[in-house]
């Protein structure tokens, strides 16, 4: 059982026992309520299963100002205001030069709640924009550009993790995205260990909807910025598949999370990579030499 079954029996689901700062303009609803305990729900369960947390260590949660981010930086809170989190929170937002980008807003919501935080600025604008052509999709050197900072701040300032607000729904759009377009089945872990295997990736919120995380931001009146300072994008594969997984719950309710639980629940031997199960060593059971 892992530190965060272990840690002190404080009621993490009573809306009447406090909360952290940040909850102050949620709402006193039953429906809010519940939203709320299902997150939570959802978010130790990830903790728990994939063992995330070891007591006394520090993470550095990257905030980008979008409903996830947010969302996942207040359920942390949450649980580390009830005993439940016995880790080192440190909020960071990486400034990486887009037009128009609004400075102020990250800062004065991290300071006005008493958040510890970093805010880092690196151009990487500049660096998408002079390497790829005009139109085309910045996403993906954008992030690769973003994580490899997030992994620099985060050995600067002593962490062992970075913990992204990646939820089920973007797990399913990269697993889907691998199935038609890679050639192969693989989705967004929940935990990894980077490259130079010196940081953990944590994705505490891989069960979580996108559908509650955006109506728990509504609640909570975020100051969201939107993620499309650098242009509109189009046409992306991933647009394609979220629509493909809405018309899917659409059509029949309930299947994301029943996708979401058989990406945790695989027959190797009912499956086609000879890496992964002997086929050549099966072998059948010798005959009855009196039959």
């Amino acid at each position: 059982m892992t530190a965060v079954m272990d840690a002190p029996a404080t009621p993490a689901d009573d809306s009447d026992a406090g909360a952290h700062p940040i909850y102050a303009k949620a709402p006193r609803s039953v429906e809010f309520n519940k939203l709320r305990k299902r997150l939570i729900r959802n978010t130790r369960e990830a903790l728990e299963k994939f063992a995330m947390v070891r007591p006394g260590e520090k993470w550095l949660i990257a905030l980008s100002g979008g409903k996830d981010s947010y969302g996942m930086l207040a359920l942390l809170l949450d649980l580390k205001w009830r005993g439940l989190l016995p880790v080192e929170l440190l909020a960071c937002n990486l400034d990486q030069g887009q037009p128009n980008f609004p400075k102020h807003i990250l800062p004065q919501f991290l300071e006005e709640l008493g958040i510890e935080h970093r805010i880092e600025y690196q151009d990487t604008y500049s660096i998408v924009t002079d390497k790829l052509p005009q139109g085309a999709t910045y996403c993906s050197l954008c992030s690769r550009l973003r994580r490899g900072n997030l992994y620099r701040i985060a050995r600067e300032e002593g962490c062992t993790a970075l913990v992204l607000g990646h939820h089920r729904d973007d797990s399913l759009e990269t697993f889907f995205m691998n199935f038609f377009h890679g050639g192969k089945l693989a989705a967004m872990p929940a935990k990894l260990v980077n490259d130079e295997g010196d940081l953990e990736v944590l994705r505490p919120l891989i069960y979580c909807a996108e559908e509650d995380l955006q109506r728990f931001s509504d609640a909570m009146q975020f100051p969201i910025i939107p993620c499309d300072l650098c242009g509109s994008q189009d046409g992306l594969e991933r647009n394609a598949m979220k629509a493909m997984l809405t018309d899917i719950e659409k059509r029949m309710p309930g299947r994301k999370d029943v996708m979401i639980r058989a990406l945790g629940n695989i027959n190797p031997s009912h499956m086609l990579d000879p890496r992964l199960f002997d086929f050549a060593g099966l072998t059948l059971k010798p005959k009855d030499a009196d039959a």
